[in-house]
């Protein structure tokens, strides 16, 4: 006797978002990694102005600390994947905590403003093996079929920084020394390399040949000549001869990584892979999208301290319920992707999800809490979503001996967009500044950065419509029950 399609139907959903112990385990010790890096640029978010006090500078120039951190992310992240196939997923993913662990420490000891940004760039080396290896290995342990599960077990532990940080920053910063919000990443830490060496096998794939030194080099001046050209243009913090020249190195290296990489047979960034469908629409849709929404955690905590001229444990009281909604929608990520599919989620969530950041722009003073909760409760909602579909689908059609090079250019153009999104958000909110007058910035000046942010992201939304209707059914269940019927 056959079985009745709808009971067929059901089953096969179930077995699509069935998700193995082993699954499980490894995505929650890779997002304890995660969690700490999340943890730690949210906490940071908001002591900025405490911070800039300390230091005798305006809180406007603080980005730096951000963005120092999440540029030597973008200039070492390249090589992780190469790095992690040679020594091993566990070694690399190990010896990143430590390194990471360290820079903490001595980000708690600085006593100015640019040995606080050499230590965010030691953090920044750590981070750079520590995200991409350890999601490196969650995708060589997950099976195809668990791949969206496996990511939304992954993000939900590591979304818990966000939720904590900001009040957990506020609280620190308002009652104790801001020097502690780098010091709780050292338990965090420590858990993280027993766990790591107990549960984690030490996964490798052979190097697609030898080490490219030249296209590190590359690479490397191009990213940081771009981002520190882009950080100084028009705001007066350096000559604008030497922003120019800065700029003009970026592009030279740009160019010359571009020919590089055409010639060379196994590049550190891999644009190849930019010909695969899925990997292709989802990285330049992310790209913009995060690239407006990357101005958020810089403009928020800023515009309530500044702005409205609340306390740090106000901001962080406020902030987190962004990461809140993105930790609300994360069990719901896999029923939401196979009910309406990945093609119509990343066009119409990104609609919503840019709307909700635009809605940002009218708080003021005198909005009653709840009011404000619920629009960056919604908004979290809908960002987490999105990435959520940008993360899986961008792995869906990448071959496993080429995931470790995918890796790399994805968790790249990741935190270049991430960087550029808070140079952007700054270089915004300084030019409304300028027009209107404003030696401090008001909560109007803060309202155009949002609005610039908001319609940034929502470029992105569009470029959905480039993927077939079917793009990621195998990925969530909806082509095997549609077989079914």
């Amino acid at each position: 006797m056959s079985e009745h399609p709808a009971l067929s139907s059901a089953r096969s959903i179930r077995l699509a978002t069935r998700t193995s112990g082993r699954t499980r385990l490894t995505a929650v010790i890779v997002a304890c990694a995660l969690f700490m890096q999340n943890l730690d640029s949210t906490v940071i978010a908001t002591a900025l102005p405490t911070m800039a006090h300390a230091f005798g500078i305006q809180p406007v120039r603080m980005n730096v600390t951000l963005t120092s951190y999440l540029l030597s992310l973008a200039v070492f992240i390249p090589a992780s994947g190469w790095i992690a196939d040679r020594f091993g997923t566990r070694i690399v993913f190990r010896a990143a905590i430590v390194v990471f662990t360290i820079g903490s420490i001595l980000c708690g000891l600085s006593d100015s403003l640019i040995t606080l940004v050499g230590a965010r760039v030691l953090q920044g080396i750590g981070g750079a093996m520590m995200v991409p290896v350890g999601r490196l290995v969650l995708l060589r342990t997950a099976p195809r079929s668990e791949l969206v599960a496996a990511m939304a077990w992954l993000t939900m532990p590591s979304l818990l920084g966000p939720v904590l940080g900001p009040p957990v920053g506020g609280f620190i910063v308002t009652y104790f020394s801001w020097r502690w919000i780098f010091y709780i990443n050292v338990p965090i830490g420590v858990l993280g390399v027993v766990l790591i060496t107990l549960f984690i096998d030490d996964a490798r794939e052979p190097p697609r040949g030898s080490f490219d030194f030249v296209g590190l080099v590359l690479s490397g001046v191009a990213l940081a000549g771009l981002m520190f050209g882009l950080e100084t243009a028009g705001r007066g913090v350096v000559p604008p001869l030497w922003t120019e020249t800065i700029l003009a190195i970026g592009l030279l290296a740009t160019a010359g990584y571009a020919l590089h990489a055409w010639r060379h047979p196994s590049p550190l960034l891999d644009f190849s892979l930019l010909k695969l469908p899925c990997f292709g629409v989802s990285f330049c849709a992310m790209m913009l999208f995060r690239t407006g929404i990357g101005a958020i955690p810089f403009l928020l905590p800023l515009m309530i301290q500044v702005g409205f001229g609340d306390s740090a444990l106000a901001s962080g009281m406020i902030t987190f319920a962004s990461a809140a909604g993105a930790f609300v929608m994360k069990p719901a990520a896999q029923h939401a992707l196979r009910l309406f599919g990945f093609r119509s989620t990343l066009l119409w969530n990104g609609v919503l999800a840019g709307v909700m950041l635009a809605m940002c722009a009218a708080f003021r003073p005198a909005w009653p809490v709840a009011g404000i909760y619920v629009v960056l409760l919604i908004g979290g909602f809908f960002r987490s979503l999105q990435f959520t579909a940008y993360n899986t689908l961008s792995y869906g059609d990448v071959p496993r001996a080429r995931m470790s090079a995918a890796t790399s250019l994805y968790t790249t153009g990741q935190q270049l967009a991430a960087t550029v999104g808070i140079s952007f958000g700054a270089l915004a909110l300084e030019v409304a500044m300028r027009v209107s007058g404003n030696h401090h910035a008001a909560p109007a000046d803060f309202s155009v950065a949002f609005l610039a942010a908001a319609c940034l992201s929502m470029i992105a939304a569009p470029i959905a419509l480039l993927m077939p209707r079917d793009a990621g059914d195998d990925l969530t269940g909806r082509r095997a029950a549609a077989g079914d019927d």
